[in-house]
C-alpha cells in the first residue's frame, strides 16, 4: 500500500475521523432535510408534482449510482484526493442551491450534488480504513455509520428550525459551511493512499450500472403520474432490466470489476447487504413520508413536524452505540435481526394510529421503529468492512454504500409510487361515472396527495371534500405500512438465517474471493 499513514499520531487520526464523520453527517442530512423543504419550495417556486419528487430522488439516484465507481476511483487515484474533491464540490453546489431560481435548477444541482456526495463518502471511508487497524477500525466505522444515521435522523428538525427562522435556502448555506469545515480540518492531516493493483475506473460497468438505476428509478417515479402498465413506465422498466443484464455480463468479463459478483455466492456477504435494504423500508422512507404527511396533510409547521420526528430519530444518538456494546454477549446478526423485528412491530402499531393524530399516540410506534433500526445501524458498517481484505477497501465500502444509498433511492421511489397507487384506488371508488367520463385528473390528484400536497389535490378533485380526502389518504397510508411490515419481517428472517452465527473477520480473501 503506497503512502500508508502508519506514523500518524493519535490526535491526527482522531481529527481525520472527526472530519470524515462530519462529511458523513451532512451527506444524508442533505437528503432528509430536503424532504421537509420540498413543500415550501413548491409553494414558493411552483413546479409539478414529479419535478418536486426529483428534489430528493435526483440526489439519491446520482449518489447511489456512482458510489461503486467512486470507490474504484478512490483506490486507483487516491482516497485523500477524491475525498477533498467530493467535499469541496459538495460545498460549492450547496451554495449554488441556496441561490437556485427554479425547481428545474434545484433538480439539476441536486443530481450534481449526489455525484459529489459519492466521491466524498467513498474517498473518506476508504481513507478511514487505512488509518485504523483491528478493533479500532471497527469502532471507527461504527462511528461513521452513527454519523450517517444522525444526519438522516436530525435533518427534519434542523430543516424545520432553519426554515422557520431564515427560509429554506438557509439549509443549503448551513450544509456548505459544515462541508468547508470538514475540508479544512481533515484534508491537511490526511496522507494519500492507493491500491497499487487498482486498474482505474471500470467504465463499461459504471455506465451500465448507472443506466440501470436511472431507468429503474425514472420508471418508478413516472408510475406516480401514469399507470404501471403504461407504455412509458413499461419501456423504462424493460430498458432497466436490459442494462442490468449487460452490467452482469460486463462485470463477469473484466479483470478488475468494480463489483466482484463472485462475492454474492457467499451467505454472510449477502446477509450484510440485506441490512441496509431492511432499514430502507422500515426507517428511511418514513424520514421522507412522515414529514410530508405531517406538514402537507396534517397542517403542522416545519418546526413542529421536526420536533415530532424526534421520536423516530432520537434513538439514533444512543442505540447504535448500545448495539456495539451488546456484541460482547450477542452476535451482530442476532442483534440486527432482533432490531428489524422491533421495527416491524413499531410499523404495525403506527398503522393503528389515526391519520389525524399528531400527538402522543405516535410517539411509542416511532420510538420502536427508531430503536429497532438503531441496532443494525450501529453494526452494519463494521460488518461490511470485515468481509473483504483491507487493500480492497474502496470496493468494499463502494458495494455496501451503493446497496445502502441506491436502495434508499429505489425504496423511496417505490413507496411513493405505491402510496400514490393506493390513494388513487381509494379515491376512484368515490368518483361517479360522469366524473370518470369527463377525465377527472385523479392520477395527478393522487400523486399530489401522496407527496403531501393536499391543497393541490383538493383543487384537482373539487367533488371530494377535504375531510374525505384525508380519510382516504389515511387508509392508503395504513395499507402501505402493512406492506412495510411484511418487507421488514422478511428482511429480519433473512438476517437471522445468514448472519446469526458469528463469522470470522476478513473471511473473504483476495485470491479468487474465496470464503473460508
Amino acid at each position: 500500500m503506497s503512502s500508508q499513514p502508519n506514523n500518524l499520531s493519535q490526535k491526527a487520526s482522531l481529527l481525520i475521523l472527526a472530519a470524515i464523520c462530519l462529511a458523513a453527517l451532512i451527506l444524508p442530512l442533505s437528503f432528509s432535510a430536503g424532504a421537509v423543504a420540498t413543500p415550501i419550495i413548491g409553494r414558493q417556486l411552483g413546479g409539478s408534482t414529479t419535478s418536486l419528487i426529483w428534489i430528493t430522488n435526483a440526489f439519491m439516484l446520482a449518489f447511489g449510482s456512482s458510489l461503486m465507481a467512486a470507490g474504484a476511483l478512490a483506490d486507483a487515484y487516491g482516497r485523500k484526493r477524491l475525498f477533498a474533491t467530493g467535499v469541496g464540490a459538495f460545498a460549492l453546489l450547496s451554495l449554488m442551491l441556496a441561490a437556485a431560481p427554479s425547481v428545474f435548477w434545484i433538480d439539476v444541482l441536486r443530481a450534481l450534488q449526489g455525484l459529489a456526495a459519492a466521491a466524498a463518502l467513498s474517498g473518506g471511508s476508504a481513507a478511514l480504513a487505512q488509518v485504523f487497524e483491528g478493533q479500532a477500525r471497527t469502532r471507527a466505522f461504527s462511528m461513521l455509520g452513527t454519523s450517517f444515521g444522525t444526519g438522516l435522523a436530525f435533518g427534519p428538525l434542523l430543516a424545520g428550525f432553519l426554515i422557520e427562522h431564515w427560509g429554506w435556502r438557509s439549509i443549503f448555506l448551513f450544509i456548505s459551511a459544515v462541508a468547508i469545515a470538514a475540508l479544512l480540518f481533515g484534508v491537511p492531516r490526511m496522507h494519500e493512499s492507493r491500491d497499487p493493483q487498482a486498474s482505474g475506473l471500470d467504465l463499461p460497468g459504471a455506465t451500465t450500472f448507472t443506466m440501470t438505476l436511472v431507468l429503474l428509478t425514472s420508471g418508478i417515479v413516472e408510475a406516480t403520474d401514469h399507470r404501471w402498465n403504461s407504455a412509458i413506465v413499461l419501456s423504462l422498466l424493460i430498458a432497466s432490466a436490459i442494462f442490468a443484464a449487460l452490467f452482469v455480463i460486463v462485470e463477469r468479463r473484466v479483470k478488475r470489476p468494480m463489483l466482484d459478483l463472485a462475492l454474492f455466492r457467499y451467505p454472510r456477504f449477502i446477509g450484510v447487504q440485506i441490512l441496509p435494504i431492511g432499514t430502507c423500508y422500515c426507517y428511511i422512507v418514513l424520514l421522507v413520508l412522515l414529514p410530508l404527511r405531517f406538514i402537507g396533510v396534517n397542517g403542522l409547521s416545519e418546526i413542529d413536524a421536526g420536533i415530532l420526528m424526534l421520536a423516530l430519530s432520537a434513538p439514533m444518538l444512543v442505540v447504535p452505540s448500545l448495539a456495539s456494546w451488546l456484541t460482547r454477549w450477542l452476535s451482530p446478526g442476532v442483534l440486527s435481526g432482533t432490531g428489524l423485528l422491533i421495527a416491524a412491530a413499531g410499523l404495525y402499531l403506527l398503522g393503528r394510529v389515526g391519520i389525524r393524530e399528531t400527538g402522543s399516540a405516535l410517539v411509542l410506534p416511532m420510538l420502536m421503529i427508531g430503536c429497532g433500526t438503531g441496532l443494525p445501524w450501529g453494526l452494519m458498517d463494521g460488518l461490511s468492512v470485515s468481509v473483504v481484505p483491507k487493500d480492497r477497501a474502496g470496493m468494499a465500502t463502494g458495494i455496501f454504500s451503493t446497496t445502502r444509498v441506491a436502495g434508499e433511492g429505489i425504496a423511496l421511489a417505490i413507496v411513493t409510487a405505491v402510496l400514490a397507487a393506493l390513494t388513487q384506488s381509494r379515491l376512484s371508488q368515490l368518483l361517479t361515472d360522469e366524473n370518470a367520463r369527463i377525465g377527472t385528473p385523479i392520477s395527478e390528484a393522487s400523486a399530489s396527495l401522496s407527496s403531501g400536497n393536499l391543497a393541490h389535490a383538493v383543487l384537482q378533485l373539487p367533488g371530494i371534500s377535504r375531510a374525505i380526502m384525508v380519510t382516504q389518504y389515511g387508509e392508503a397510508f395504513k395499507t402501505l405500512l402493512h406492506l412495510l411490515v411484511a418487507i421488514t419481517l422478511i428482511s429480519s428472517l433473512v438476517v437471522f438465517a445468514l448472519l446469526a452465527k458469528p463469522g470470522r473477520s476478513g473471511a473473504i480473501v483476495e485470491s479468487g474471493a474465496t470464503l473460508v
